[in-house]
């Protein structure tokens, strides 16, 4: 299990930089690059042999604003993201790089428990998120599955269109009379699997499964402030001058997209 470290043991080594953990120039870039953002020394270490021991590329960062710095110089596919940072709230740093970057992966990790944390944190932009302590074993298995989902190609599909919206999954391309509408990766899946079985009800398994993963064992608060999320991006694009479909709500079983 990967734990925080108790303050009042002895002293370690001293601290990398972020810099000394910058991999070198010669680094593989197939391998995917993690931007781990941790404060805590033990946890920052077992994250970083963990993640070059299982094909990772990833570099640490102790505080809010040298990640920031340092995703705007390397592009990064994974952000691991402690909440408590010790110059700023965890928050803001991914809606500042959820805004810069939607296809970024987003995994918090908390010693947040409250539900309303937990979506607090979904809701600024994370994908995902894993309370401490917990495994390597988890965490890896977590972004096997994020980022299997993201490489699996699919043959092109026609857009579908529905009263003034128009969704182009191959494009991944959500327009309303002819107006881009910014959604997060999250919020474009879930529409798109709507939009699939536009008429037909979905079941919060199915979406759950779909969307996140079938194995999936965190909370379905998840769907929830997603969808929440995406009714909230498409009335606000739609403003007076579009209509778009409407989402609704059947207790009990999941969600419909009404063509």
């Amino acid at each position: 299990m990967i734990t925080p470290h108790r303050a009042g043991g002895p002293a370690g080594p001293p601290a990398p930089t972020l810099s000394t953990m910058r991999p070198p120039a010669t680094a593989d870039r197939s391998r995917p690059r993690v931007l781990v953002v941790e404060d805590d020394d033990t946890i920052g270490r077992h994250l970083e042999s963990g993640l070059v021991g299982n094909g990772y590329d990833p570099v640490w960062s102790r505080t809010g604003s040298a990640a920031l710095a340092e995703a705007a110089r390397t592009p990064y596919d994974v952000l691991l993201l402690d909440l408590g940072l010790p110059d700023m709230d965890g928050l803001d740093v991914a809606r500042a790089l959820r805004t810069r970057r939607p296809d970024l992966l987003i995994i918090v990790l908390t010693a947040r428990t409250d539900d309303i944390d937990v979506i607090a944190g979904l809701d600024a932009g994370a994908d995902d998120y894993l309370v401490k302590p917990f495994s390597l074993s988890v965490l890896l298995a977590r972004l096997r599955a994020h980022l299997r989902r993201r490489v699996v190609a699919a043959p092109p599909r026609e857009p579908v269109r529905l009263a003034d919206l128009v969704l182009d999954v191959s494009a991944r391309r959500c327009t309303l009379r002819d107006e881009d509408v910014p959604l997060r990766p999250k919020e474009f899946d879930l529409l798109a699997v709507l939009a699939q079985h536009a008429g037909e009800a979905v079941s919060r398994e199915t979406l759950m499964a779909e969307v996140w993963d079938e194995n999936w064992f965190g909370s379905t608060k998840t769907l929830d402030v997603t969808m929440a999320a995406l009714r909230r991006r498409l009335t606000e694009a739609a403003g007076a001058r579009a209509r778009p479909p409407r989402i609704t709500t059947l207790r009990g079983h999941g969600y419909r997209l009404e063509p």
